[in-house]
C-alpha cells in the first residue's frame, strides 16, 4: 500500500512536468517547420520571381504547376508534413500580417487560442 502510495506521489510530480515538456517541444518543431517552409518559399520566389498561390499552397514547393515555367524544384524533398497535432499548415498570399501567411493553429486546430491552443504563425 505504501509503494502504490509512493508511486501515485511520483507519478503526481512527473507527469505534468512531463507534459509541460513535451507541449514545448511540439510548439518548437512547428516553429522549425515554418522556417523551413519561409526558405523553401523564399527558394522558390526567387526562381520564379513570386511566392505560390493560396490554392496551390505549400504543396507547390514539391509539384511543379503547369503554369510555372521558372520553377526549379523540388523545394522541399517531400511533401509538407501536417503540423505536431496532425493538422495541415495554413498557407496564405497575401498574408495578413507578411506576404505569405504559414500559421498552425495550435493543439486545437482552431484559429485563436491561448496556451497550447495558440496560433504558431511566420
Amino acid at each position: 500500500m505504501v509503494v502504490v502510495a509512493i508511486i501515485g506521489l511520483l507519478a503526481g510530480y512527473v507527469a505534468p512536468r512531463y507534459f509541460s515538456q513535451l507541449s514545448k517541444s511540439e510548439r518548437q518543431t512547428a516553429q522549425a517547420q515554418i522556417q523551413a517552409f519561409e526558405k523553401a518559399l523564399d527558394q522558390y520566389r526567387l526562381d520564379t520571381g513570386h511566392y505560390p498561390r493560396t490554392d496551390q499552397g505549400l504543396k507547390a514547393l514539391v509539384v511543379r504547376s503547369e503554369s510555372e515555367p521558372k520553377w526549379n524544384g523540388p523545394y522541399l524533398q517531400k511533401d509538407p508534413p501536417p503540423d505536431p497535432w496532425g493538422n495541415p499548415y495554413n498557407y496564405r498570399n497575401p498574408g495578413t500580417k507578411r506576404e505569405v501567411d504559414i500559421v498552425s493553429y495550435g493543439n486545437d486546430g482552431k484559429p485563436g487560442g491561448e496556451c497550447d491552443a495558440a496560433d504558431i504563425a511566420n
